[in-house]
């Protein structure tokens, strides 16, 4: 048996690696769901058994290893960017000044902690960008420092190594040490989660209007005689007319931009709150039915666009009212509810509310596709041009005259960054850059497995050594101080300085974290989706922060 063993892996050494990686994954994978008082390692598990295997003296083909360490980070890393990137810019627009400036101070201060410890120390840099990555459970951050390590210092096989040694000490704390941190900021703060609640759904009532519709009867004698689309304020207001009745009529009608209005006429204005109460002030006085209980042809459906030809129209293009008589209502995108505007661009996957006849909201859902199905699946072909763009621009380098080497993005950077922009574009030219959830966290979670268990059994050859001496613990110190000193710090500011909603606080400490356990623990913890919130609003610039200054890390250490 043992010589058989001996064969497989010298006669099949590829074989052999597959077999090792898929093992490395599985064990990892087991190890991660395991969970104690309610915390556990996750994906994080794969790295541990990778190091035990490599520790116990597995190995595997330099090359291959190399190839599925990279091919891993790249799916990891590019799913990521197809996540966050189209609300990345919304994220910043909205509250997202103030979280993503204390997410900020979170990654400035951790990284300022990690270059001054390992400065006094004497670390070596491999080891400051690892406790980095590791303290703050930045899977990406250690990839880019590798990466850069890798292209501007060219150490040898153990320094190379440095960083995910280092990650492994310090990464058990960069776990644990959040929710510590969120613990801890409640207990000194003396939090009642209650009444933090309550605070956070008051403002976040006073923040967003949904959408509603009003009756309105036209009274205003300036307006007889106009059409829909000349009516003083319809664009600007960002309110739509889905019924009409005319005066003297019974049926209800679906108007069209020419659609000439007359005192006494009664219609659905559709759209925000204050906006629409702000028309219907215009327009005349609130009326006395209800038009959208009147039976009758005219009513409503749900569309999806699934056609590509309609993707990155604005409505006005697509003229709906004019070519089909129907009315675009509503428009949920990300299961949020944004206004109808003429200028309101359509993207993959949008779902839109219709007014119209019956036969005419057949004919558009016809033109907008509306194949539920089509939303499960997954197009391969602009996945890897994503990938092979992103390769190409993470290959692009600029050397600033201050730098000591040339800045890559790299296979971390690059792939993430094209990523973003393709996922905020949504098409270009045939290809549509849409991606399933599902099929979304599978590659997600298929490329960190994967890239985790080469950089667990390259690091496993050294693990040991790396704690029998003083600097091992030394790491471990530096990265529990890099972990818990910035969450700290930035969490008692925003709360006692800024007056930050606790809910919003934990939320945006575990996106500066980019830590999904640590978000689900404030969830758990404060019995609310509500850190989400601040969690998915930091996300995208946090993730972007941490890759670069890890590669910073690198290439600006004094040689």
């Amino acid at each position: 048996m043992l010589g058989w063993w001996t064969e497989f892996q010298q006669t099949q050494p590829t074989a052999h690696a597959l077999w090792v990686l898929s093992v490395v994954g599985a064990m990892g994978l087991a190890l991660g769901s395991v969970r104690f008082r309610g915390l556990s390692l996750g994906v994080a598990g794969t790295l541990f058994v990778g190091l035990v295997f490599g520790h116990l003296g597995c190995r595997i083909q330099p090359e291959v290893r190399a190839f599925v360490q990279e091919f891993g980070l790249i799916l990891f890393v590019y799913t990521i960017g197809m996540q966050v990137g189209p609300g990345l810019m919304d994220s910043l627009r909205r509250q997202g000044a103030e979280l993503n400036v204390g997410a900020a101070l979170v990654v400035g201060l951790g990284a300022v902690l990690a270059v001054g410890l390992g400065l006094w120390w004497g670390f070596h840099v491999g080891a400051v960008a690892g406790l980095f990555a590791g303290a703050t459970t930045n899977t990406p951050a250690l990839g880019a420092a590798q990466e850069a390590l890798r292209v501007a210092r060219q150490p040898d096989p153990v320094g190379l190594a440095l960083p995910a040694m280092a990650y492994a000490v310090t990464y058990p704390f960069g776990i644990v040490g959040i929710i510590l941190a969120m613990l801890a900021l409640r207990t000194w703060h003396r939090i009642d989660l209650e009444e933090e609640k309550r605070r956070f759904l008051e403002e976040q009532r006073a923040g967003q209007e949904s959408l509603t519709y009003l009756n309105v009867e036209l009274r205003n004698p300036n307006l007889d005689g106009l059409t829909v689309r000349q009516l003083p304020g319809i664009d600007k207001l960002g309110v739509v007319i889905s019924r009409l009745r005319k005066a003297g009529q019974k049926e209800v009608q679906v108007p069209r931009a020419d659609t000439v209005l007359n005192v006494g006429d009664v219609m659905v204005v559709v759209g925000r709150a204050r906006a629409v109460q702000q028309f219907r002030m215009i327009v005349g006085r609130v009326a006395g039915e209800d038009l959208t209980r009147v039976e009758g042809p005219v009513t409503y459906a749900r569309v999806v666009v699934t056609n590509r030809d309609c993707v990155g129209r604005t409505l006005r293009q697509l003229a709906l009212n004019h070519r089909l008589g129907v009315t675009v209502t509503r428009l949920t995108r990300a299961d949020v509810e944004l206004p109808v505007t003429p200028d309101l661009r359509l993207q993959y996957g949008d779902m839109l509310r219709l007014v119209g006849r019956r036969e005419d909201l057949a004919r558009a859902a016809q033109l907008l596709g509306n194949a539920v199905e089509e939303l499960n699946h997954t197009r391969l072909v602009p996945v890897f041009v994503g990938i092979a763009l992103g390769i190409l621009a993470g290959s692009l380098s600029v050397q600033p005259g201050s730098m000591p080497a040339p800045v890559r993005l790299g296979l971390a950077g690059g792939p993430l960054l094209a990523a973003i922009v393709l996922s905020r574009l949504g098409k270009l030219g045939p290809l549509v850059w849409y991606m399933p959830v599902n099929a979304n966290l599978l590659l997600r979670e298929l490329g960190i497995v994967l890239f985790l268990a080469c950089v667990g059994l390259r690091a496993g050859e050294h693990f040991q050594s790396s704690l029998q001496g003083v600097e091992g613990w030394l790491w471990m110190a530096a990265g529990a101080a890099v972990t818990a000193v910035p969450l700290l710090v930035v969490g008692s500011w925003l709360r006692r300085m800024r007056r930050m909603n606790y809910l919003s606080i934990c939320g945006l400490l575990a996106g500066s974290m980019t830590d999904p356990p640590a978000l689900a623990f404030a969830q758990a913890l404060c019995k609310s989706d509500a850190p989400a919130v601040a969690y998915s609003t930091v996300y995208p610039l946090t993730m972007i922060l941490r890759i670069v200054v890890a590669q910073l890390i690198v290439l600006l250490w004094p040689r």
